[in-house]
């Protein structure tokens, strides 16, 4: 886990920040969701060219009983138990879509929930759908960053590397502060959730961190 961030003040909410660097292969989702899920945050999301900073994710895995692939292979999430760096996004309630981000060798079945974005290029197609001004409110929650992005369940199943995706790494050092996952009723003392220390663009507040003692 990088330290050491002011990536969340140093980036403002504008349709014209640079982005730096080769755009991320389905290579860096080939490894631990453990691992990939605090590596994602500071990276840029880009869906036909309207995205932003991920500020905020949650790590599934297999093993675990909140995740849709705990109970094995389904139409619904066969998808996760494909190659990694692929998208896998379903319906939330019957009312939200929700992306995720398939990580592990094939068979293994876990992913990274995209949970909030802090808006930086195509703002205003942002505002028009999701019919706000308010830049926090556009991508802060799986189901409003979908809308706010253009992301339905026909953007399932493909590449996270070639359009209309584009993953590109953070553009400095990250300081990544850990939670419990929100909005689940299983498995919730595990500590998956990972956020952008003091982003102001996350779904929710993370609890403070312990003052060190001494």
């Amino acid at each position: 886990m990088v330290q050491n961030s002011s990536l969340a003040d140093a980036i403002p909410p504008s349709p014209t920040v640079p982005l730096l660097g080769q755009p991320l292969t389905r290579a860096f989702f080939d490894r631990s969701v453990h691992e990939v899920a605090p590596d994602i945050i500071g990276t840029t999301l880009l869906f036909n060219g309207v995205g932003g900073v991920i500020v905020e994710v949650e790590a599934y895995h297999h093993t675990d009983p909140a995740a849709h692939s705990f109970r094995g292979p389904t139409p619904r999430n066969q998808i996760m138990f494909g190659p990694p760096g692929f998208s896998y996004v379903y319906r939330s309630y019957g009312i939200h879509w929700c992306m995720n981000l398939v990580c592990e060798k094939e068979g293994t079945a876990s992913a990274v929930l995209i949970r909030a974005l802090q808006p930086t290029h195509g703002l205003a197609a942002m505002r028009r759908r999701r019919k706000l001004k308010d830049e926090r409110s556009l991508c802060s929650g799986p189901g409003k960053l979908c809308e706010a992005l253009g992301i339905t369940i026909k953007h399932g199943g493909l590449p996270l590397d070639e359009p209309p995706f584009t993953l590109y790494p953070r553009s400095g050092k990250v300081d990544v502060i850990v939670g419990i996952r929100i909005g689940i009723t299983k498995a919730v003392d595990l500590p998956w959730r990972y956020g952008l220390k003091g982003s102001k663009f996350v779904s929710k507040p993370f609890p403070p961190e312990p003052s060190p003692k001494g």
